[in-house]
């Protein structure tokens, strides 16, 4: 197995400050970048979404859904589209339940997703049942249907987790600040102790968003090297690229990554 074989990217059109529209559609990512597994975010769970993705080996699907929204210039009486998330309770539990369904057609669907830390720990401490309610909805119709958390490195030793383990199976760790990349073997180690037995897949950004800036090439080349030495023994099942949207937002990044799993 080479590095490339445990890779996945984001995939989808997303609408961040500074960031324009990319040229790269769904699918493309996985293209560009050399790996076979797909992130799949921002746009709809439905067949034709997924069959655009039929060449992936692996998708992992976001159930709070990102949804869009019309914007008319009120000067120029253009039109455009803006992003807004559709978080609620209700929501998720009806698109986990849709993709449960959908993941029956599409055996390359393995996992659901929630792409909102916060907001799931607040749901869990105002409603006990949360995290038990979306497990039985992604389980509902493929009971091997797998839950991948998003945990930030900083969020890590916190006692919140608890309730969450019985129902997760992926931790998908994600360092905020590239500044703190050099701490990402303490970061990987803490998160096995905070969720034990739980596999995890590392996080990998293109663009600060804070700074509205790519991530300097020698914190992303630290970053990749300790990822592979962490993958070689074994402590971290894979990695995760965000995204595609990106490449030709800030192509000497994508190009290090594409270049840096294509060598290992």
């Amino acid at each position: 197995m080479a590095f490339r074989d445990v890779g996945w990217v984001w995939e989808g059109l997303a609408f961040d400050p500074g960031v324009q529209p990319t040229i790269y559609g769904l699918g493309e990512g996985m293209t560009y970048f050399g790996v076979e597994r797909a992130h799949f975010m921002f746009h709809p769970n439905n067949e034709i979404t997924l069959a655009k993705l039929s060449h992936a080996r692996e998708i992992v699907c976001d159930i709070t859904k990102m949804k869009w929204a019309e914007m008319r210039d009120a000067e120029t009486g253009r039109f455009g589209f803006r992003h807004w998330g559709d978080h609620g309770i209700e929501t998720q539990i009806e698109e986990a339940e849709k993709l449960s369904r959908l993941s029956l057609q599409f055996p390359n669907v393995t996992a659901g997703y929630i792409d909102d830390p916060d907001r799931m720990v607040n749901y869990q401490s105002e409603h006990p049942t949360y995290y038990a309610d979306i497990s039985a909805a992604l389980r509902s119709a493929n009971p091997a249907l797998q839950w991948w958390a998003l945990v930030f490195s900083h969020q890590l030793g916190e006692d919140h987790w608890q309730p969450f383990l019985p129902y997760m199976d992926v931790a998908n760790l994600w360092v905020w600040e590239w500044e703190n990349i050099p701490h990402l073997e303490e970061y990987v180690e803490l998160c096995h102790k905070t969720l034990p037995g739980k596999a995890i897949v590392v996080g990998s950004f293109i663009r600060d968003y804070d700074k509205r800036a790519p991530v300097p090439l020698e914190m992303m080349q630290m970053q990749y090297e300790t990822m592979f030495e962490l993958w070689e023994e074994e402590r971290i099942a894979g990695y995760s690229i965000l995204g595609a949207a990106l490449i030709d937002q800030h192509p000497q990044q994508a190009e290090f990554i594409r270049s840096f799993i294509g060598g290992h």
